[in-house]
């Protein structure tokens, strides 16, 4: 008996842009039930071979089979119709619509003039128990923590027949715990037949949970792997084209004089309810502070109230001893402080502007970049080309629009200006998120560098290992209070592990079991 042909398949696939070759004659091969994984450089081309296989774009070259058979794909309207399903990195969902709404969003059940809520409805709760994603079809989304929404993305996908399903980055935003949730649901899919592409950076998930994996560098397939009989130093070296230094080479940490100082701090959430409640700590010169702890836990109001995003209640905060309680993120930033936020769209950039702009949207009155009240365009422009350069954001052009870019690329924006500038406290919230293994290696040593020339560094990561990593000291939040602090020496993961679900060093829990 011959074999069953490919679910999906790509042959000799190639995009150009202008002055890019963002794909060069790829081929890729998934099979029924398997999990196929997708790695590569921030810039490799991963997001472009999906969107063509998507709709999304028209390839220049090459061709794409579906079950054996050649198919064009005009957009993602032919693709949903070939069972391809694709949950974007940057959820596509309406926040002020229920789950129901958005999943029937351009494929509404009617009956003549008529919307079949009840009917989409039933649907969903079906699909929701055949595969385990529980999630409530009257729910708002704008209600719904991150991991909830993507599962709803998943539902969309489900909803519409697909048989495979591409996951971009699908756990870029994650915490540990939703993660086991999403791979538990991705065996569940494989169980009924779907087949799935993954694309991360995070190489112990793709070790974990890929059935093959293709690497693409600089928009060729550079190789494939055997998770089996692969590491993650094989896959990152794979990626990169040489060695990775996995592990963060720093030496010890030289505290100087206090550079932040957070007394009694209580910052409520967007629904006015309390979400750092009497949080004290400090922060040296001359040190890495690591925040750890599970997502929604106060750490995102924490950073926004020191950064002049977010109202504080009760409290104060002091940089270089002058209080700075309720000031304005310019009068933040010109206190010497660097930011880089957690939600890179919202916070970080202004999405239709150049990357060049972006780059100056800190300093851009200042002297360096204009004269009275004209903006010197040249000095923009030659800052951008040396940090696109230096942090090797892709493609190189500056006059690119910001929100073109991958979302990597768009991280590398937001570091390369938070970091090139002179600061003394840097706040880095989720600095590496959705960044390849050679980025997050180039970063962790600027942020080694910065804390080596005096600067205080706070570091809030839902990576664990990132924190354990960097950190000198470990402070672990829990429901809006710091329950622990933790020289790096005794800060192991199961230790860390434990304050995280909120068992304090006496070893008494914070709440009842």
């Amino acid at each position: 008996m011959s074999e069953a042909p490919p679910v999906l398949e790509v042959r000799g696939i190639s995009k150009r842009f202008p002055g890019v070759l963002a794909n060069d004659s790829v081929d890729l091969t998934l099979r029924k039930s398997q999990v196929l994984g997708l790695l590569g450089e921030n810039g490799a081309g991963k997001s472009t071979l999906m969107n063509m296989i998507y709709g999304l774009y028209k390839p220049d070259e090459g061709e794409i089979l579906v079950n054996g058979a050649p198919v064009q794909i005009a957009g993602p309207k032919d693709a949903i119709e070939l069972g391809i399903g694709m949950v974007h990195q940057h959820f596509q969902l309406v926040d002020v619509l229920t789950v129901t709404e958005n999943v029937m969003l351009g494929n509404e059940t009617v009956s003549g003039p008529f919307l079949r809520r009840d009917r989409a409805r039933r649907e969903i709760e079906q699909l929701s128990r055949e595969y385990g994603l529980d999630v409530d079809p009257d729910a708002q989304i704008s209600d719904l923590p991150v991991g909830i929404q993507q599962r709803v993305e998943i539902i969309k996908a489900l909803y519409r027949h697909a048989d495979i399903l591409i996951l971009d980055e699908p756990t870029a935003v994650l915490t540990p715990q939703e993660t086991r949730g999403l791979f538990k649901i991705m065996r569940t899919l494989l169980d009924k037949g779907v087949s799935i592409i993954f694309i991360s950076h995070k190489l112990k998930e793709v070790l974990e949970i890929c059935d093959d994996v293709v690497v693409l560098r600089r928009g060729k397939v550079a190789g494939h792997a055997d998770p089996s009989a692969s590491t993650e130093q094989s896959l990152a070296s794979l990626m990169v084209g040489r060695d990775v230094i996995l592990e963060v080479d720093k030496a010890q940490a030289s505290p100087g004089d206090k550079i932040l100082n957070v007394v009694n701090l209580h910052v409520h959430d967007d629904r006015g309810l309390p979400a750092v409640e009497g949080l004290s700590f400090a922060l040296q010169r001359g040190e890495i502070l690591g925040i750890a702890g599970v997502q929604g836990n106060g750490q995102t109001e924490l950073v926004e109230a020191l950064t002049g995003m977010r109202a504080v209640e009760d409290g104060r905060v002091f940089i270089q001893d002058t209080d700075m309680t309720n000031a304005s993120p310019r009068r933040v930033t010109e206190r010497g402080v660097g930011h880089v936020p957690e939600d890179r769209q919202r916070d970080g950039l202004v999405a239709s502007f150049t990357v060049m702009h972006n780059l100056v949207l800190s300093t851009y009155y200042q002297s360096a970049f204009s004269r009275a009240i004209v903006v010197d365009e040249r000095a923009i422009a030659d800052n951008a080309r040396e940090l696109v350069e230096a942090y090797d954001v892709r493609p190189p052009i500056i006059n690119n629009i910001a929100g073109g870019l991958s979302g990597g690329n768009q991280q590398k924006v937001i570091v390369a200006r938070e970091f090139s500038r002179d600061v003394d406290l840097l706040i880095a919230s989720q600095p590496t998120r959705g960044l390849d293994v050679g980025s997050i290696e180039f970063i962790h040593r600027q942020i080694v560098r910065m804390r080596d020339s005096g600067a205080g560094i706070l570091l809030v990561s839902s990576e664990l290992d990132e924190v354990l990593s960097l950190a000198d000291r470990v402070a672990v939040m829990f429901e809006g209070e710091i329950i622990d602090i933790l020289a790096i020496d005794e800060a192991d993961r199961d230790t860390v592990g434990l304050r995280m679900a909120g068992v304090r060093g006496d070893s008494q829990a914070v709440v009842d079991a």
